[in-house]
């Protein structure tokens, strides 16, 4: 179901640079994010960026320019690019443009409506706070995230974002009521492949949304792919009351293609080659993403960060629209420690007493005291050896490595890899965990009994498995 154009007004092109398009109108000159089209069959999409003159306007292809010509005709569609909204595009896969791209046939029970929307006013905002629980211990424990809030998980490559960010889905979009709307912004096409079959597999896709602008694509999909699915997520949230969670992957392919249109339009590059106007381009999508009086959506973001440098301005601009921020460590990633999350670098205005509770509150300060402890004693035993400790320090030191091997976790979307079933692990069971082990009830365990467990009772069976491997290890053979 394509969008009809509604004017008459038509244009030329006059030159095509890459994405660029320049375009003459005699009367009628289109208005800023303007669409319009062009081509043998009307299959190439532009923007409208910038108006050079009294006659003529410089776009940003959102398709191929393949075949373009200068002296081409282009046709005016009067309104701003547009995405379905309604209740029939639930358990759908869609562009930037709006067309479905799952073979499913077409679409019923849907409207259009512009990618280009206001933020909600400060009026009707919600200031309620409240717990988004995930069910994996690291981020219920020491960085909790906020129902309505924006959180980010922050790394560079390969050190386990989609993963993660999988997992939350298949942990939430199974309890949670509401919607869940994954946004795909230039990533893998293979990624994007393989999370349709295991939502379909898992029988969630009947209340999931999916819409990508992959990395083939031109920047100017990839740049208004965001707004895409805000668009639909708002509806969800302001015409139907429900929830909403919005998983965005990759955050920073969103600045990046907006640094390549700034660059393909001439614009002086800013700090690092970025462009001028990143801030007000992160905020326009960010802002969207709100809590309001009918609705909340909750929005989860993979942020890759580029040569894991968190001093570079898309790290930087990214962490202040954040209620979490969730810092990936490869070298704990190296460890094997997963999820691979820094507990002393991530950070979340959630956790404070007045939210999560004054036992919570405690435990998670008592834990970051301990890593950070072992942290700073990791140079001295290095070079001298841990029996050069005092005593209080080596207790620190075996706290501090059960807790850390407490906190990892298997995951469910990692079965195939690992051989280990998922676990789902309650807030309330990972602060017990932790709690027990700082209170040194598990010294006499070996470190792996804690190691890729769910509750911490289940420690108990494996040392168990682990003392009777060692036992049929070390016994000399019976002749």
């Amino acid at each position: 179901m394509e969008q009809k154009p509604t004017s008459t007004h038509k244009g030329i092109i006059l030159s095509v640079r890459g994405s660029v398009v320049d375009i003459r109108f005699e009367e009628g000159l289109p208005g800023i994010n303007t669409m319009l089209r062009t081509g043998a069959e009307g299959e190439v999409v532009i923007e409208v960026l910038s108006q050079q003159s009294e006659n003529v306007v410089r776009g940003i292809s959102l398709t191929p320019t393949q075949g373009l010509s200068r002296g081409m005709p282009v046709e005016d569609s009067g309104k701003t690019l547009q995405v379905p909204v309604g209740k029939g595009i639930l358990s759908r896969m869609f562009n930037v443009l709006g067309n479905t791209i799952d073979r499913e046939g077409t679409l019923s029970d849907v409207q259009w409506r512009s990618i280009h929307n206001d933020p909600p006013p400060l009026a009707r905002r919600s200031t309620k706070s409240e717990i988004f629980e995930t069910g994996i211990k690291a981020i219920d424990v020491l960085v909790p995230l906020e129902r309505g809030g924006k959180s980010g998980l922050f790394g560079g490559a390969g050190v386990g974002k989609t993963v993660l960010l999988t997992e939350l889905i298949h942990n939430m979009v199974g309890r949670e009521e509401g919607v869940s709307l994954f946004c795909g912004i230039g990533e893998r096409s293979r990624e994007g492949e393989e999370l349709y079959r295991e939502m379909k597999e898992a029988g969630v896709l009947p209340n999931m949304v999916m819409v990508f602008g992959q990395m083939n694509e031109p920047p100017g999909a990839r740049f208004r792919v965001g707004h895409a699915a805000l668009t639909m997520a708002e509806y969800f949230r302001d015409d139907e009351h429900r929830d909403v969670l919005l998983l965005i992957d990759n955050i920073f392919r969103f600045i990046q293609a907006g640094s390549e249109v700034s660059g393909l339009l001439g614009q002086m590059p800013s700090r690092l080659g970025y462009q001028p106007t990143l801030g007000t381009e992160l905020s326009k999508l960010e802002e969207r993403i709100a809590n309001t009086d009918t609705g909340a959506i909750t929005s989860i973001q993979a942020v890759y960060v580029p040569a894991d440098d968190f001093t570079d301005p898309a790290a930087v601009h990214t962490f202040s629209h954040l209620s979490a921020s969730i810092v990936l460590s490869r070298k704990r990633a190296s460890e094997g420690l997963y999820p691979a999350i820094d507990p002393l670098q991530s950070s979340s205005k959630m956790a404070t007493p007045g939210i999560v509770g004054e036992r919570h509150y405690l435990l998670a300060q008592e834990i970051r005291k301990t890593l950070a402890q072992y942290a700073q004693l990791k140079d001295i035993i290095a070079m001298l050896g841990i029996e050069q400790l005092s005593v209080e320090d080596r207790n620190v030191v075996a706290r501090a490595r059960r807790i850390e091997r407490f906190l990892t976790q298997p995951f469910f979307t990692t079965e195939q890899f690992t051989g280990m079933k998922g676990r789902l692990v309650s807030r309330e069971d990972a602060l017990n965990g932790c709690e027990r082990i700082l209170n040194d009830e598990f010294t006499e365990y070996p470190e792996n009994a804690l190691y890729m467990i769910g509750s911490v009772d289940e420690a108990k069976e494996k040392r168990k498995s682990i003392k009777s491997t060692k036992e049929s290890v070390s016994a000399p053979e019976k002749k």
